[in-house]
């Protein structure tokens, strides 16, 4: 195995100090032909593929669809009718958490909702998918880890990457030593934005059909904007690029390409990261930058994050619009969504070797699905359980407070924080009365 996997992993997050074990949990093992009851809180693009991967998964029985927004409601209700299923139309997740019936929760909310949705549905006895990125505040993240473990929850990241074969074989590649010893990585994703980018919608009163309020939940207080909101048919919600519920590109991205880096290297933490970055040409209303770099030091490595959305130039000489590359002395690793190639160092006299278009390696949604299913009935610990998430998103959350505030950020395992007395405030969730954070 290389030297770098043998990195000692420090108890993690302080106060949550239970070991990640094989069989971490305790509680009901449910029956091998048992189903699985879930429910379903938020509904939009996120949340209505995975009802639809969910239903592909033998033993899950989708039993309640919660929104705030009536025609996502009604839109996954019909797909859930289309797929031979019968849940209950649900507009507070609260009602949700309340049923006793329901054995597991899947939460799609925008990213503000997630550390608080997933500690309520621990509280409540439900095993959790939540999506990444895991919170916006670091404390969230250590809180999340925390309420597994005292509810002996199952906790799965939608980090659906780390089942799929490429990263894997990626995984696989590093443990074996293909590359030799790894100083550098770099991870990257690029676009071609347009200069008006979402345009400057002004503020107004919110749909009909939209419980704003709700939808701010713990968020601050503000008026209805459409941007802020962001759901539109023709991209991803614009939610994302606003930090009162988001971290832009880096949290969007960033997890997913920094996470192959952990499940490489046996999820050590950066002990430093700085960050620069703006909006240089986008002309827009959102808040997060357009051009970003990050640079995250590593015990054995340095790791860069590249965000460039206004150039789509390819790197390697392959159209892909985001990948993670592990740079050793023998070669490099490159691994994305299409495929993961080995670069030799000596192209001369080895040959470089690839894994691509294969459909079987290239599924992870369902897999993933299937792995969290199995784990709630095994109590085992999933592919992404919930501490692997909390990790790769307190990385891209540290970035984001260097480049906010101008730090070169040194992380502090041991207590889950930074020793800058100046950015510890922002570490700290902030929630809007009357919603707590409470393990």
């Amino acid at each position: 195995m290389d030297s770098q996997n043998a990195i000692p992993r420090r108890s993690v997050l302080a106060s949550a100090a239970a070991a990640l074990t094989t069989s971490l949990f305790t509680g009901e093992v449910k029956g091998a032909n048992d189903r699985i009851a879930v429910g379903f809180i938020g509904l939009g693009a996120m949340g209505s593929s995975n009802l639809g991967y969910a239903m592909e998964v033998p033993g899950v029985q989708p039993v309640a669809l919660c929104d705030v927004y009536g025609p996502h409601l009604e839109r996954a209700m019909a797909a859930a009718h289309e797929g031979g299923f019968h849940p209950k139309a649900v507009k507070d997740f609260r009602d949700v958490l309340a049923d006793k019936s329901i054995d597991a929760v899947c939460i799609s909310t925008p990213d503000h909702w997630h550390a608080y949705l997933a500690i309520e549905a621990c509280k409540a006895g439900k095993d959790v998918w939540v999506e990444k990125p895991a919170c916006v505040y670091v404390e969230e993240a250590q809180k999340m880890v925390q309420a597994a473990r005292k509810y002996n929850r199952v906790v799965q990241a939608g980090t659906m990457q780390r089942s799929g074969g490429y990263f894997r074989k990626a995984a696989q590649l590093v443990a074996a030593g293909a590359v030799g010893d790894v100083t550098f990585c770099h991870t990257f994703q690029s676009g071609s934005t347009q200069r008006q980018g979402y345009g400057n919608p002004p503020d107004s009163d919110p749909p009909a059909e939209l419980d704003w309020d709700m939808w701010l939940g713990p968020a601050p207080k503000v008026p209805f904007n459409a941007n802020r909101w962001g759901v539109k048919a023709s991209f991803f919600p614009t939610f994302r690029y606003f930090w009162d519920y988001a971290g832009g590109a880096m949290t969007d991205w960033g997890v997913h390409l920094i996470d192959p880096l952990h499940q490489c290297f046996g999820e050590v933490m950066p002990t430093a990261v700085v960050a620069l970055g703006d909006k240089f040409y986008v002309q827009d209303n959102t808040q997060t930058p357009d051009t970003l770099q990050a640079t995250f030091y590593y015990p054995k490595f340095l790791t860069t994050y590249e965000s460039r959305t206004c150039n789509p130039l390819p790197l390697f000489g392959r159209n892909q619009g985001a990948g993670t590359t592990i740079h050793g002395t023998e070669g490099t690793i490159m691994v994305t969504r299409s495929g993961c190639w080995v670069i030799p160092k000596n192209r001369s006299k080895v040959e470089a070797a690839s894994w691509e278009n294969d459909p079987e390696m290239a599924q992870m949604n369902v897999p993933h699905w299937k792995n969290w299913v199995e784990c709630i009935k095994s109590r085992q610990k999933p592919t992404s359980e919930i501490e692997t998430c909390a990790r790769s998103t307190t990385v891209c959350l540290l970035a984001n407070l260097a480049l906010r505030y101008k730090e070169r950020l040194e992380w502090d395992e041991a207590n889950w924080t930074v020793r800058q007395d100046a950015v510890k405030p922002y570490l700290k969730a902030h929630y809007r009365s009357p919603w707590k954070l409470e393990v």
